[in-house]
């Protein structure tokens, strides 16, 4: 299999933990939030906000099961993605899956001081926030935890992580340049 699913709460750095692991194995990175607004024409905010969350993880997790055949390719997940239907035990068959695990308050930090916007959190207060936080992400840590890899993404150190990802049995890594 090669190809890497990145998990994690919202803030965890997924995006950027990908494009910097698919850069430095050669390989090709996608996020499936973009791919959801590239498919339907409409960001996740918006798509919350004219319909609901149901309908979303439905069609989120069509978008994943369009990953099965990219070679080559990390994958950065949506928040919610691997706690919704089948799909963390689905990314655990089709390749490796790497759990960007941060703490709830610093999720709450990140969030908090970022441009983009996130539907579950929009307008809510700094305490709320941290609050609706420290719930929501213990909800879903039995998801992510299920993954074959976890490192903490405050300090994230890439060279450790490549060497977990060369060493996983499950997963092979070819060094293959990309558009080979």
């Amino acid at each position: 299999m090669n190809r890497i699913y990145i998990v994690g709460y919202m803030g965890a750095g997924k995006t950027t933990a990908a494009k910097r692991i698919a850069n430095r194995l050669g390989w090709e990175v996608v996020d499936t939030d973009a791919m959801f607004e590239e498919k339907y024409r409409i960001s996740v905010c918006d798509f919350f906000h004219k319909y609901d969350e149901q309908l979303f993880r439905k069609l989120e997790s069509e978008v994943l099961k369009t990953t099965e055949n990219m070679e080559y390719t990390v994958v950065s997940t949506g928040g919610g993605l691997a706690c919704y239907f089948d799909n963390m035990e689905w990314m655990n068959r089709h390749g490796l899956t790497v759990f960007m695990r941060i703490s709830p308050e610093a999720a709450a930090d990140r969030i908090l001081h970022s441009k983009r916007k996130r539907p579950l959190t929009e307008n809510k207060t700094e305490q709320e926030l941290a609050e609706y936080i420290r719930h929501h992400y213990a909800e879903r840590l039995p998801f992510y935890e299920q993954a074959r890899i976890t490192v903490k993404s405050e300090d994230l150190d890439l060279e450790e992580l490549i060497k977990q990802i060369e060493h996983d049995k499950g997963c092979i890594i070819n060094r293959c340049p990309v558009g080979l």
